[in-house]
């Protein structure tokens, strides 16, 4: 399923997850390729959430291994996969509207003052966190007015740019999207993707699930087809269409 002598940055070998009667993943595999794009598509129910919590951390798989950079890898909660430099953007974008652009970058990873006025009195060093939040948005090209403004006066397309951009700014590894052109407009939708290239293209590997396919075409390497709990195929985008996918999803056509 991966390019010979390539070795995937994550991967899943035969994960199962079972929630009492039913078996959510039965035996998933999954890779992740150095500077690509993979997107994860397949019907309600396939497993691709459950597969996604499993990489980022979310939750625990009863059976199988994930491997990072080749070297078998057990995430017991979201901040493991944070601290093996797998960032992950939800659907719900996790920010905190009343406070700044910079506050939301660095939302749980404030950086204090040295000396004394950080270690005791935990004072933060704002005005390296402005530079850092500045430096960040100016790397993916984000067009936002001031760093200082209330993250709730953003757009949609904005606020999404915004977690786009603190995960790109701590994964070392591997950025996970979920859904983020979700519920945007036309225009915004095209912000988001314009993001999701430029991470790419500054060497962080991105997973993206999506239900929209014209997105998953406009930005997608590969795309991972999952049903019924499994990988049923990995295809490349510039060898199939919308509708070779869907029936690859729906069991139309068997994977190969």
């Amino acid at each position: 399923m991966t390019a010979i002598g390539v070795r995937p940055v994550l991967e899943a070998r035969g994960l199962v997850k079972r929630y009492g009667h039913v078996t959510a993943l039965d035996g998933a595999d999954f890779a992740l390729l150095p500077d690509e794009i993979i997107a994860v598509v397949g019907d309600n129910g396939a497993g691709k959430s459950t597969l996604i919590k499993a990489l980022s951390g979310a939750l625990v798989p009863d059976e199988g291994e994930i491997l990072l950079d080749g070297k078998p890898v057990r995430f017991h909660g979201p901040a493991d996969a944070r601290r093996a430099g797998i960032e992950t953007v939800y659907q719900d974008l996790a920010v905190a509207p009343a406070q700044d652009i910079t506050s939301n970058l660095f939302l749980g990873r404030e950086i204090r003052r040295k000396g004394i006025l950080g270690s005791v009195f935990r004072v933060l060093d704002t005005r390296r966190m402005q530079r850092e939040a500045g430096e960040h948005l100016a790397a993916l090209r984000m067009r936002i007015g001031s760093i200082r403004q209330p993250v709730e006066t953003l757009s949609g397309g904005q606020r999404q740019g915004v977690a786009v951009a603190r995960s790109a700014a701590f994964a070392r590894h591997v950025v996970i999207m979920d859904e983020p052109t979700a519920a945007l407009g036309v225009k915004e939708t095209r912000m988001v993707l314009d993001l999701i290239l430029r991470v790419r293209d500054r060497g962080l590997p991105v997973i993206l699930i999506s239900h929209d396919m014209p997105a998953v075409f406009e930005v997608a390497d590969r795309v991972h087809i999952q049903r019924l709990g499994r990988r049923v195929a990995v295809v490349r985008t510039s060898e199939i269409d919308t509708g070779g996918v869907v029936a690859l999803m729906t069991g139309a056509t068997p994977g190969p």
